[in-house]
């Protein structure tokens, strides 16, 4: 089953702006399995769904404490096995659960990961995974592992073996669990894109699916979040002209996604251009013991901040000078003429308010990741729920999302920083703020309405009628 569309037959989005009403004659009481750590993108949208839901179940959320799950020595892998098996016996008594799956909340190792989903899977009465990655089943790389063994990389053949049997474990493994299980109560599948849609259906023969991108914000709080938005609250933008365009890059500072990017299509903008970095290094990957990340390095780098003219002169034929004069030729110079430092603002990380304010200030969001197999983003559902102009890569994770979104997302090819400069400085493809979206808090909340309640159970209605994109039959 799944909203594949809201669409042909579908009522106008004015006319579907209802709330939900339940049939059942009682609140039904829901278990969310998922992680409540700040740090994890999961965590945040878990609290979306507990506060979408909240008045049509009564919802307890189990925290899924990711020191002990993600913990390799013997003693803390005993004690992430005790730990779900103590959510196993309080998520028994409930109506239904529904567990938010980010395969590594479950584990470092995917023996971890699998045997724990098995000992969630079954001690749920009624069951909807929701997966944020879904992974295809493997083919193993036959050719690169010839060519390490025939090399002698024996670790390199090792390697290759070990993760095709991890991707067949979290791919044909969870699958085939979720199969076996659904032969015996309901279980439902959610995810966030069509693609991952046909591949849980004919792939891995799940009986009910539903398809639904992330949906944050409703539209008074987006609304909300608009009105109070003003560049007064970063207190970096203080000094900058009030006539400055601002471009605006957001989340953890990590390789894939692709900031370097943005920073050499800078090069190619005028002056009044500024981009605004909100976001900083995860803490778990803050290196001991180094005087800067290397990723954070690269951009630095990429914007020649701190960088000589003097530095020119590496590539001409050496000379001898000392230190003293080096040090004068540095001053004679100045700064590289390529320097963005005074146009690239790292803003920090921030908390949710403020990092939703912060794309409501930029003129543009841009999303520049690189392929990564990502079955959805969070950022480009907030900014397009916010009405922002976005501009993202041709990846395949955005080109899914705007098929439920069409006419709100502009894209330029990963790593063509002159494609997207040229992109930032063309006019708005797509008007600023257009009709309500098909897809809203309040068809997710129809999905895990319909997905968490009995297949007997008949489907939510918006004003007292039945919503007729959802398509409620078996798929055999």
């Amino acid at each position: 089953m799944t909203i594949r569309e809201l669409r042909h037959d579908r009522a106008p989005p004015s006319e579907l702006g209802g709330s939900l009403t339940v049939l059942a004659p009682q609140r039904e009481r829901l278990a969310i399995v998922s992680t409540r750590n700040k740090l994890c993108g999961i965590a945040a949208y878990t609290q979306v769904v507990e506060r979408q839901l909240g008045d049509v179940f009564d919802i307890t959320v189990f925290d899924l404490d990711q020191y002990l799950l993600r913990g390799q020595h013997k003693r803390v892998r005993a004690l992430g096995d005790r730990h779900i098996k103590e959510i196993c016996e309080e998520i028994a008594s409930f109506d239904a659960v529904n567990l938010q799956l980010e395969h590594g909340t479950l584990g470092h190792s995917a023996k971890d990961i699998e045997r724990r989903f098995r000992w969630l899977v079954a001690a749920a009465p009624r069951l909807s995974v929701t997966f944020h990655t879904l992974h295809r089943p493997p083919s193993f790389p036959i050719a690169d592992f010839a060519k390490a063994a025939l090399t002698l990389k024996w670790r390199r053949a090792a390697d290759i073996e070990a993760g095709f049997f991890r991707q067949t474990r979290l791919s044909s493994g969870i699958a085939k669990c979720l199969r076996d299980a659904q032969r015996q109560k309901p279980v439902s599948v959610i995810v966030h894109n069509r693609r991952d849609f046909s591949d849980a259906r004919h792939l891995h023969g799940f009986d009910r699916v539903f398809d639904h991108p992330l949906s944050f914000l409703s539209s008074a709080e987006a609304e909300t979040i608009l009105a109070d938005a003003a560049r007064s609250r970063f207190p970096q933008l203080d000094t900058l002209p009030a006539d400055v365009k601002l471009i605006g890059i957001f989340g953890f500072l990590n390789d894939y996604k692709g900031f370097g990017t943005v920073i050499r299509a800078l090069q190619h903008l005028s002056d009044d251009h500024h981009l605004l970095v909100f976001g900083g290094v995860h803490p778990n990957e803050i290196p001991s013991h180094t005087p800067i990340h290397p990723y954070v390095a690269s951009l630095l780098d990429d914007a020649y901040v701190d960088a000589a003219m003097y530095d020119q002169m590496n590539g001409a034929p050496a000379i001898g000078v000392n230190l003293d004069i080096e040090r004068h030729l540095v001053d004679l110079f100045g700064k590289h003429p390529r320097d963005l430092s005074s146009r690239l603002h790292f803003m920090g990380a921030h908390e949710d308010d403020d990092f939703l304010a912060g794309m409501a200030v930029c003129d543009v969001v841009v999303l520049p990741y690189l392929e990564v197999g990502q079955s959805a983003s969070g950022p480009i559902s907030q900014a397009v729920e916010l009405g922002c102009r976005v501009i993202a890569s041709r990846t395949h994770t955005f080109l899914e999302f705007a098929r439920y979104h069409p006419e709100t997302v502009e894209f330029f090819d990963i790593g063509n920083h002159l494609e997207l400069a040229e992109r930032i400085s063309a006019r708005r493809q797509y008007a600023a703020r257009r009709e309500t979206l098909r897809y809203t808090n309040e068809t997710n909340k129809a999905v895990y309405f319909a997905a968490n309640s009995p297949p007997t159970v008949a489907p939510q209605t918006w004003r007292g009628r039945a919503l007729p994109a959802l398509n409620i039959k078996a798929t055999r």
